[in-house]
């Protein structure tokens, strides 16, 4: 059982409540449509499914897994000097599911907070590292200073957040294992070829507790909250308002 199937799909006060990390990303990115989201039951519409990017995370799962298996530690983290194995557990492909993920009860908030990680690598002291696997397509450096990419860090510092909370030692760095495609080929032939990097990044997650309880005031109240001042769907939803009243 899943936890949509545990947890109603739009908060009640004073009830339990499941928040995935995303939605908690939502939130600080617009607590208006994470108020109509989650409070009201009024989404965004969904956005196209990556599906090239799906693929590339199950191949390097598969290919980390190998080592995982083993006990070993993959090339391309000693070519950067990363001392570490992939990490074992028991609930490893649980933590890694999609809907399933970690968990952890928020007791003050009443908020279940929960996401699924794509990797887990363990150092020989036994401090866990936090793995995001993306994939991009640029002849630009590969940096985490764009805008867009400060929530792939708060991803993980919420993903470091969770696995303290549930009695691990984390380590503060992460890193993000970077599979670029290649455009310089002179031919396709039918195959689409990657260069890997990883990106180390150090986490600090002491924003996430007070995020979940600004969270869940937000969805306590009966006030929609205003609007962020550069949400684009905010600005949508108020122009096509506008113009309906024509």
């Amino acid at each position: 059982m899943n936890f949509y199937q545990r947890f109603p799909r739009s908060f009640v006060p004073g009830q339990p409540f499941k928040l995935s990390r995303s939605k908690l990303e939502l939130f600080t990115n617009c607590p208006r449509c994470f108020y109509l989201d989650r409070r009201l039951g009024v989404g965004q519409p969904p956005g196209f499914p990556f599906t090239l990017n799906s693929a590339v995370d199950a191949l390097l799962k598969s290919e980390f897994d190998i080592h995982r298996a083993k006990k070993t530690t993959h090339p391309l983290m000693k070519a950067y000097g990363i001392d570490a194995i992939p990490f074992q557990h028991p609930l490893m492909d649980v933590w890694r599911e999609t809907f399933k993920g970690i968990e952890y009860y928020h007791e003050p908030t009443q908020l279940t907070i929960g996401g699924a990680v794509d990797d887990i690598w363990v150092t020989p002291a036994g401090e866990l590292l936090i793995v995001d696997y993306k994939a991009t397509s640029t002849t630009s450096e590969i940096t985490l200073d764009a805008e867009y990419r400060q929530s792939y860090k708060r991803q993980m510092e919420i993903y470091q957040w969770l696995y303290r909370k549930n009695g691990f030692k984390v380590s503060n760095a992460g890193y993000f294992v970077y599979a670029n495609g290649k455009k310089d080929k002179e031919a396709f032939d039918g195959k689409l070829e990657f260069d890997v990097q990883i990106i180390p990044y150090t986490g600090d997650d002491s924003w996430v507790e007070q995020t979940i309880i600004n969270a869940h005031w937000c969805l306590s109240s009966d006030t929609i909250p205003d609007p962020a001042e550069n949400c684009e769907w905010c600005k949508y939803r108020e122009k096509a308002a506008k113009v309906e009243e024509w």
